[in-house]
């Protein structure tokens, strides 16, 4: 059986490397290589297409994060409640930010937060609430925002893995704040590393630009401080190009899960759930192999995948609190078990617009196989 990679970034390449090298000219004739006209284009264009009306350019995903939790107030003495079931950088850009992260387990069949934990866990100190839009669907935000009805308690979405899903209807940061990396296996991905923020606000998002380009706006007038994170010319002419293709290719992301769906029907395995009301643009497909609270058998279906040629992995193989970066935080081994046990069992499968229906038939006989 041919190796089938976890993702094809060649055969992304391949759609748009005309395109892209007629743009990597652009911007080496115009030496707009921080900033410039591809960067603002891009930003007007990924606006428009999730929905809202700012976007900023910024050098990463984490800064990002960052940059949207400081602009609505994060910073020394606050806390930031967020999900324990998600990538490392959530919980990085709070500690980054000056605040303390507040864990909450996450939901048994989504895996996404809590929603009555993490309103549970806000405390006077709790500047903002992080839902992640975990694997590409969004979390209930508006079951958040209306538990908090009342109370000066930011939303701010980690939407890295969702560019163009929807939740009845509206895309991240449209009726807020919203931060997304572009890191080159992301659905919208740049050749490196890239991020923005998106925003209804215009004055967020005036802040969040101010905290990018070293707490100013004009040359050599620094109102606050800041750090050194903007989007380049060439990474914007990639993601042009991706944006582009991204609506047919999150379709074919669509299909591929659907056809997974059946394919994997027979299977001992858990297949994902989809919340009622989302357009899921399946950044992840991921299964869980039942096991006994250890992930054994997930490691070894997963080693025997990767000897058949399937280059399947695991996101994530280990909650934040049971990272040793955050081992500060004091939580034992049990303190969330849905997270805990999800992350023993969890297996993702190779997606991307290009994978075919023989790939997918041949990765789900290999799971087969291996499930034995």
């Amino acid at each position: 059986m041919p190796n089938i990679p976890l993702v094809d970034l060649a055969a992304a390449h391949a759609e748009v490397a005309e395109e892209v090298e007629a743009g990597f000219k652009r911007v080496i004739a115009d030496t707009a290589f921080v900033g410039g006209a591809e960067v603002a284009a891009f930003e007007r264009e990924y606006a428009v297409f999730s929905g809202v009306e700012h976007c900023v350019g910024v050098a990463n995903g984490t800064d990002a994060l960052e940059l949207a939790l400081r602009a609505v107030g994060v910073g020394p003495g606050t806390e930031v409640v967020l999900p324990t079931n998600t990538f490392i950088a959530t919980a990085e850009a709070v500690a980054r930010a000056g605040a303390r992260p507040v864990l909450v387990d996450c939901d048994p069949h989504t895996y996404l937060i809590d929603v009555e934990a993490a309103l549970a866990a806000v405390t006077p100190a709790t500047r903002a609430i992080v839902p992640v839009h975990l694997y590409g669907q969004l979390a209930p935000v508006e079951r958040i925002r209306a538990g908090l009805a009342g109370r000066d308690v930011a939303i701010v979405e980690d939407a890295a893995q969702c560019q163009g899903a929807t939740r009845h209807g509206r895309a991240a940061g449209a009726d807020g704040i919203a931060a997304t990396s572009f890191y080159p296996g992301k659905n919208l991905g740049a050749y490196g590393d890239a991020g923005a923020v998106v925003t209804a606000d215009a004055g967020l998002a005036r802040t969040v630009r101010t905290l990018g380009s070293h707490g100013g706006l004009t040359k050599y007038v620094h109102d606050v401080i800041g750090v050194n994170s903007r989007l380049d010319g060439l990474q914007a002419v990639v993601l042009r190009a991706k944006l582009a293709r991204l609506a047919v290719g999150n379709e074919r992301r669509r299909a591929a899960a659907a056809r997974y769906d059946a394919l994997l029907e027979p299977l001992d395995v858990i297949r994902p759930t989809t919340l009622p009301g989302n357009a899921h643009v399946w950044h992840i497909y991921c299964v869980r192999i039942p096991g006994d609270g250890t992930p054994a058998r997930r490691d070894e279906v997963l080693a025997r995948l990767h000897a058949a040629g399937v280059g399947a992995g695991i996101h994530y193989p280990v909650p934040i609190h049971a990272t040793p970066a955050f081992a500060g935080l004091g939580h034992r081994a049990g303190a969330f078990p849905h997270a805990e046990r999800i992350a023993s069992e969890l297996l993702s499968l190779p997606i991307y617009p290009q994978l075919t229906a023989g790939q997918q038939e041949a990765v789900v006989a290999a799971l087969a196989a291996a499930l034995g």
